[in-house]
């Protein structure tokens, strides 16, 4: 797989922790629809391991490092 097969769109889980706000991460695409339907696990760009419980609403906030790490990837087709 070339690099540009992993490049991916913020669908993932809201997160809510004591301190930090709730963000998106960036994780496959082809993982995505699997994980909602079957509750397996994907893993984000930043590492982060979970669930895909919910999809992304306009301007919802996306994990620095995830948002760092998708726009270092050279871009796809």
């Amino acid at each position: 797989m070339g690099a540009t097969e992993t490049l991916e769109r913020p669908e993932t889980q809201e997160r809510q922790t004591d301190n930090a706000p709730e963000v998106f991460h960036y994780v496959k695409k082809n993982k995505i629809a699997e994980s909602a339907v079957m509750g397996t696990m994907v893993q984000a760009l930043c590492g982060e391991v979970f669930p895909v419980t919910k999809s992304p609403k306009p301007n919802s906030p996306v994990c620095p490092a995830c948002k760092e790490i998708y726009e270092s990837l050279p871009k796809g087709e």
